[in-house]
């Protein structure tokens, strides 16, 4: 892929963690407990990197008052992020809804 068609490695590297964490994941502690890999970890802000949605997630994060249910579905990593979520949250059972 071009560079000229990817976004700005670290706007994007920020993105993504905090679309993350508006759901209660932590990439640092998925990365550590093996439920993510250091490729999945780049294939997810290289995804980033080329969605058309970037300001309209700046919005959605910039709004978030509390932890969010689901990662919004114009996110290009919806779909990874909210399967890695709900298996985390499966993982801890009910303690999860506290925490996550």
């Amino acid at each position: 892929m071009s560079q000229d068609l990817l976004g700005e490695i670290d706007k994007h590297f920020w993105l993504t963690r905090s679309a993350a964490r508006c759901v209660g994941i932590s990439l640092t502690e998925a990365l550590a407990d093996g439920q993510l890999s250091p490729e999945g970890y780049a294939e997810l802000i290289t995804r980033c990197r080329t969605c058309p949605s970037s300001r309209r997630c700046e919005v959605w994060l910039a709004t978030q008052q509390e932890w969010a249910e689901a990662v919004p579905d114009f996110c290009a990593n919806a779909s990874a992020l909210n399967a890695l979520n709900g298996g985390l949250k499966a993982r801890m059972g009910p303690v999860a809804k506290r925490w996550l």
